[in-house]
């Protein structure tokens, strides 16, 4: 079974964009007032010049020749077999429609049975199973739907997040990271907007800025570790807050995001334990002209 053939490697990209495909709330909505058109209805004289009347009890219809009434002249009239297209189609339509559902079924179980039908059902599952693993155990997109990171990341940027390096090094100073919000940040959410609010829940996007053992102190709008000032030419803006001394505890970080005064993150809610960490962000995909990992480490 080949994997470089044409049609193959098409599917297996669909398969990749659709497993990793995100959620979006469609731009498209049905028009509030829809008023069906209304044509206007014949005339009783048009009716009449139409030349169709009914003869007969069982409700048959009869068109007349010239326009005139066939009455019970045999030579007079003569029958329409469509008059105005009345006539019950039904049964012949279901009959049809039966037909070309069994032709339809038909046909995929003969594709099955086939060879190249047996070979691209296994090239497609392969492809599926593929795109799977690589969407949940190396590498999975986000999208970035506030200004907290601004202007590492603006809002829609699309980015990729590999979740492999996590496990064989280390966290560093100045590395974006994706994680899973901590207990403090869920308990301020919750009193805020509720204990079932969807947004305690969801994934975040920070820059790490202090690791265990180190010093941290926000103080004029600079951050120091270790009570050296930090170059941070990603950042927005100073921070309007003073922060510490603290000292980042064990199996912890310290994050922060890019834009200072406008972040919900360690700051306010505390240090991160490195197990939430999902993975680092490695680069944005789109939109193409912000594709680039530019200020990410």
């Amino acid at each position: 079974m080949s994997l470089i053939r044409f049609k193959e490697c098409g599917l297996f990209i669909f398969l990749i964009l659709a497993v990793a495909q995100q959620s979006v709330v469609s731009a498209f909505q049905i028009p509030t007032k829809f008023s069906p058109i209304r044509l206007p209805s014949a005339s009783s004289k048009s009716k009449s010049q139409c030349g169709i009347q009914r003869s007969h009890p069982n409700g048959s219809l009869r068109m007349s020749q010239n326009g005139k009434g066939g009455g019970n002249n045999n030579n007079g009239g003569m029958d329409d077999p469509n008059p105005g297209a009345i006539n019950n189609w039904d049964d012949d339509n279901n009959n049809n429609d039966d037909d070309e559902g069994e032709n339809f079924f038909d046909s995929i179980k003969e594709y099955f049975k086939s060879e190249e039908g047996a070979e691209d059902f296994k090239t497609y599952t392969l492809s599926l199973a593929i795109a799977l693993v690589l969407r949940f155990t190396i590498v999975e997109p986000r999208y970035i739907p506030s200004l907290s990171m601004f202007p590492t990341f603006d809002i829609g940027d699309q980015l990729a997040v590999e979740k492999v390096t996590k496990r064989i090094r280390p966290f560093n100073r100045n590395e974006v990271v994706v994680f899973n919000p901590p207990d403090e940040f869920r308990r301020i959410m919750s009193e805020n907007y509720g204990g079932s609010s969807k947004k305690s829940k969801e994934a975040l996007i920070k820059r790490i800025v202090a690791i265990e053992g180190d010093v941290v102190e926000m103080k004029k709008g600079k951050l120091y570790i270790n009570r050296e000032m930090r170059d941070e030419p990603f950042t927005n803006e100073d921070a309007k807050y003073d922060y510490g001394p603290v000292t980042v505890p064990p199996g912890e970080v310290l994050v922060l995001g890019d834009n200072r005064n406008q972040s919900l993150d360690g700051h306010i809610w505390g240090f991160l334990p490195k197990q939430n960490v999902i993975g680092r962000a490695v680069f944005i995909y789109w939109p193409p002209w912000r594709c680039g990992n530019d200020g990410m480490f």
